[in-house]
Protein backbone atom coordinates (compact mmCIF):
# COMPACT_ATOMS: atom_id res chain seq x y z
CA UNK A 1 0.00 0.00 0.00
CA UNK A 2 1.90 3.37 -0.94
CA UNK A 3 1.82 6.43 0.85
CA UNK A 4 -0.92 8.27 -1.09
CA UNK A 5 -3.20 5.44 -0.79
CA UNK A 6 -2.70 5.37 3.09
CA UNK A 7 -2.89 9.03 3.63
CA UNK A 8 -6.37 8.69 1.45
CA UNK A 9 -7.82 6.06 3.65
CA UNK A 10 -6.45 7.88 6.81
CA UNK A 11 -7.68 11.03 6.39
CA UNK A 12 -11.33 9.26 4.82
CA UNK A 13 -11.32 7.68 8.35
CA UNK A 14 -10.70 10.34 10.31
CA UNK A 15 -13.13 12.92 8.69
CA UNK A 16 -15.45 10.06 9.03
CA UNK A 17 -14.54 9.08 12.79
CA UNK A 18 -14.64 12.65 13.35
CA UNK A 19 -18.39 13.77 11.33
CA UNK A 20 -19.61 10.65 13.32
CA UNK A 21 -18.45 11.78 16.77
CA UNK A 22 -20.35 15.33 16.13
CA UNK A 23 -23.10 14.12 14.30
CA UNK A 24 -23.92 11.99 17.66
CA UNK A 25 -22.77 14.03 20.45
CA UNK A 26 -25.51 16.70 20.14
CA UNK A 27 -27.78 17.73 17.26
CA UNK A 28 -26.73 21.32 18.15
CA UNK A 29 -22.83 21.11 18.15
CA UNK A 30 -23.38 19.23 15.66
CA UNK A 31 -24.77 22.08 13.46
CA UNK A 32 -22.43 24.37 14.95
CA UNK A 33 -19.48 22.09 13.36
CA UNK A 34 -20.90 22.24 9.99
CA UNK A 35 -21.28 25.56 9.90
CA UNK A 36 -17.78 26.30 10.82
CA UNK A 37 -16.55 23.68 8.66
CA UNK A 38 -18.95 25.45 5.62
CA UNK A 39 -16.73 28.43 6.64
CA UNK A 40 -13.68 27.26 6.12
CA UNK A 41 -14.56 25.39 2.65
CA UNK A 42 -15.87 29.09 1.92
CA UNK A 43 -11.96 31.25 2.97
CA UNK A 44 -10.78 27.68 0.50
CA UNK A 45 -13.32 28.67 -2.07
CA UNK A 46 -12.54 32.47 -1.97
CA UNK A 47 -9.06 32.23 -1.54
CA UNK A 48 -7.71 30.05 -4.46
CA UNK A 49 -10.02 31.37 -7.35
CA UNK A 50 -8.23 34.52 -6.65
CA UNK A 51 -5.56 33.98 -9.10
CA UNK A 52 -7.91 33.32 -11.77
CA UNK A 53 -10.82 36.05 -11.27
CA UNK A 54 -8.59 38.69 -9.12
CA UNK A 55 -8.20 40.49 -12.79
CA UNK A 56 -12.34 41.00 -13.14
CA UNK A 57 -13.90 42.23 -9.49
CA UNK A 58 -17.06 41.42 -11.21
CA UNK A 59 -16.62 37.66 -11.65
CA UNK A 60 -14.58 37.25 -8.74
CA UNK A 61 -17.69 38.54 -6.97
CA UNK A 62 -20.31 36.30 -8.39
CA UNK A 63 -17.76 33.19 -7.67
CA UNK A 64 -17.59 34.20 -3.98
CA UNK A 65 -21.53 34.87 -3.75
CA UNK A 66 -21.81 31.18 -5.87
CA UNK A 67 -19.90 30.04 -2.80
CA UNK A 68 -21.59 31.81 -0.02
CA UNK A 69 -25.20 30.51 -1.63
CA UNK A 70 -24.38 27.21 -2.69
CA UNK A 71 -21.84 26.14 0.61
CA UNK A 72 -25.17 27.74 2.80
CA UNK A 73 -27.41 24.86 1.52
CA UNK A 74 -25.11 22.42 1.32
CA UNK A 75 -25.27 23.14 5.72
CA UNK A 76 -29.10 23.90 5.19
CA UNK A 77 -29.00 19.92 3.44
CA UNK A 78 -26.75 18.51 6.48
CA UNK A 79 -28.75 19.99 9.04
CA UNK A 80 -32.28 18.69 7.83
CA UNK A 81 -30.42 15.10 7.17
CA UNK A 82 -29.18 14.72 10.46
CA UNK A 83 -32.86 16.00 11.76
CA UNK A 84 -32.98 15.07 15.53
CA UNK A 85 -33.44 11.57 15.65
CA UNK A 86 -30.87 8.57 16.18
CA UNK A 87 -32.53 7.07 13.56
CA UNK A 88 -31.97 10.23 11.14
CA UNK A 89 -27.87 10.34 12.46
CA UNK A 90 -28.21 7.01 11.22
CA UNK A 91 -29.32 7.64 7.66
CA UNK A 92 -26.76 10.91 7.22
CA UNK A 93 -23.87 8.68 8.38
CA UNK A 94 -24.75 5.84 5.59
CA UNK A 95 -24.75 8.90 3.36
CA UNK A 96 -21.15 10.11 3.99
CA UNK A 97 -19.89 6.47 4.25
CA UNK A 98 -20.95 5.80 0.61
CA UNK A 99 -19.08 9.17 -0.21
CA UNK A 100 -16.06 7.68 1.57
CA UNK A 101 -16.39 4.48 -0.32
CA UNK A 102 -16.87 5.65 -3.16
CA UNK A 103 -13.29 8.52 -3.18
CA UNK A 104 -11.23 5.67 -1.84
CA UNK A 105 -12.38 2.69 -5.02
CA UNK A 106 -11.60 5.19 -7.28
CA UNK A 107 -8.18 5.85 -5.92
CA UNK A 108 -7.61 2.04 -5.63
CA UNK A 109 -9.24 0.62 -9.29
CA UNK A 110 -7.42 3.82 -10.67
CA UNK A 111 -4.07 3.49 -9.38
CA UNK A 112 -3.98 -0.20 -9.53
CA UNK A 113 -5.81 -0.32 -13.11
CA UNK A 114 -5.62 3.27 -14.96
CA UNK A 115 -6.40 3.08 -18.35
CA UNK A 116 -8.38 5.44 -20.17
CA UNK A 117 -8.94 8.43 -18.77
CA UNK A 118 -11.99 9.93 -17.63
CA UNK A 119 -11.60 13.57 -18.68
CA UNK A 120 -9.26 16.37 -19.31
CA UNK A 121 -10.43 18.75 -16.63
CA UNK A 122 -8.69 15.77 -13.70
CA UNK A 123 -6.19 13.79 -15.86
CA UNK A 124 -5.67 11.04 -12.72
CA UNK A 125 -8.72 10.25 -13.33
CA UNK A 126 -9.82 7.17 -15.18
CA UNK A 127 -12.94 5.38 -16.46
CA UNK A 128 -11.67 2.13 -14.22
CA UNK A 129 -11.27 4.75 -11.15
CA UNK A 130 -14.57 5.78 -12.28
CA UNK A 131 -16.03 2.18 -12.15
CA UNK A 132 -14.03 1.12 -8.78
CA UNK A 133 -15.93 4.26 -7.06
CA UNK A 134 -19.67 3.04 -8.15
CA UNK A 135 -18.76 -0.18 -6.97
CA UNK A 136 -17.18 0.16 -3.63
CA UNK A 137 -19.87 2.37 -2.78
CA UNK A 138 -22.38 -0.16 -2.63
CA UNK A 139 -19.92 -1.58 0.59
CA UNK A 140 -22.27 0.15 3.12
CA UNK A 141 -25.55 -0.61 2.00
CA UNK A 142 -24.63 -4.17 1.54
CA UNK A 143 -23.18 -4.04 5.25
CA UNK A 144 -26.08 -2.74 6.23
CA UNK A 145 -27.93 -5.64 4.57
CA UNK A 146 -27.06 -7.37 7.66
CA UNK A 147 -28.82 -5.60 9.89
CA UNK A 148 -32.37 -6.03 8.33
CA UNK A 149 -34.01 -6.08 11.56
CA UNK A 150 -32.97 -2.85 12.81
CA UNK A 151 -36.10 -0.91 10.98
CA UNK A 152 -34.05 2.38 10.58
CA UNK A 153 -31.65 0.75 7.86
CA UNK A 154 -32.39 1.17 4.76
CA UNK A 155 -33.76 -1.92 2.20
CA UNK A 156 -31.28 -3.51 -0.06
CA UNK A 157 -33.13 -3.18 -2.88
CA UNK A 158 -33.18 -2.28 -6.55
CA UNK A 159 -34.52 1.50 -5.70
CA UNK A 160 -31.91 1.97 -3.08
CA UNK A 161 -29.06 0.30 -4.65
CA UNK A 162 -29.78 3.28 -8.00
CA UNK A 163 -29.73 5.98 -4.60
CA UNK A 164 -26.17 4.54 -3.92
CA UNK A 165 -25.16 4.87 -7.18
CA UNK A 166 -26.42 8.14 -7.83
CA UNK A 167 -24.63 9.38 -4.66
CA UNK A 168 -21.29 8.03 -5.91
CA UNK A 169 -21.59 9.78 -8.85
CA UNK A 170 -22.72 13.33 -7.80
CA UNK A 171 -19.72 12.45 -5.42
CA UNK A 172 -17.59 12.11 -8.50
CA UNK A 173 -19.05 15.14 -10.02
CA UNK A 174 -18.15 16.90 -7.11
CA UNK A 175 -14.61 15.89 -7.08
CA UNK A 176 -14.55 17.17 -10.77
CA UNK A 177 -16.14 20.05 -10.24
CA UNK A 178 -13.16 21.40 -7.54
CA UNK A 179 -10.78 20.13 -9.77
CA UNK A 180 -11.67 21.52 -12.38
CA UNK A 181 -11.06 25.22 -10.84
CA UNK A 182 -8.13 23.43 -8.86
CA UNK A 183 -6.91 23.72 -12.61
CA UNK A 184 -8.13 27.15 -13.59
CA UNK A 185 -6.33 28.64 -10.67
CA UNK A 186 -2.94 26.68 -11.32
CA UNK A 187 -3.19 24.95 -7.44
CA UNK A 188 -2.50 21.59 -6.53
CA UNK A 189 -5.12 22.14 -3.25
CA UNK A 190 -7.51 24.13 -2.11
CA UNK A 191 -5.49 25.10 1.19
CA UNK A 192 -3.25 23.74 3.78
CA UNK A 193 -5.70 23.18 7.04
CA UNK A 194 -5.11 19.76 6.68
CA UNK A 195 -1.16 18.96 6.64
CA UNK A 196 0.12 16.80 3.29
CA UNK A 197 -3.67 16.07 2.32
CA UNK A 198 -4.63 20.03 1.61
CA UNK A 199 -7.22 21.48 2.60
CA UNK A 200 -11.14 20.91 3.47
CA UNK A 201 -12.25 21.53 0.21
CA UNK A 202 -9.93 18.64 -1.50
CA UNK A 203 -11.34 16.24 0.93
CA UNK A 204 -14.81 16.91 1.28
CA UNK A 205 -15.81 18.15 -2.63
CA UNK A 206 -17.47 14.79 -3.75
CA UNK A 207 -19.55 14.86 -0.14
CA UNK A 208 -21.02 19.38 -0.53
CA UNK A 209 -22.24 17.52 -4.01
CA UNK A 210 -23.78 14.34 -2.15
CA UNK A 211 -25.04 15.93 0.67
CA UNK A 212 -27.56 18.19 -1.35
CA UNK A 213 -28.50 15.55 -3.69
CA UNK A 214 -29.31 12.65 -0.58
CA UNK A 215 -31.29 15.52 0.61
CA UNK A 216 -33.27 16.68 -2.19
CA UNK A 217 -34.26 12.59 -3.14
CA UNK A 218 -35.07 11.82 0.91
CA UNK A 219 -37.28 14.82 0.71
CA UNK A 220 -38.89 13.40 -2.31
CA UNK A 221 -39.61 10.09 -0.39
CA UNK A 222 -37.59 8.11 -3.02
CA UNK A 223 -35.53 5.45 -0.47
CA UNK A 224 -37.60 2.70 0.32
Amino acid sequence: MNNELQKRIFTSITLLTGIVFLTFVDPVVFQISVFLIMIICYLEWSKFNEYYFKKNPLKYFLIKLFGVIYLTFVAYSAYHLRGSSFEEAIFFIFILSICASSDVGGYVFGKSIGGKKLTKISPKKTVSGSIGSFITSLIPIIFCSFFDNLNFIIDFNFVNIFFVLLISFFCQVGDIFISYFKRLNKVKDTGSILPGHGGFLDRIDGMIVAIPVAYIFDSLNFIV
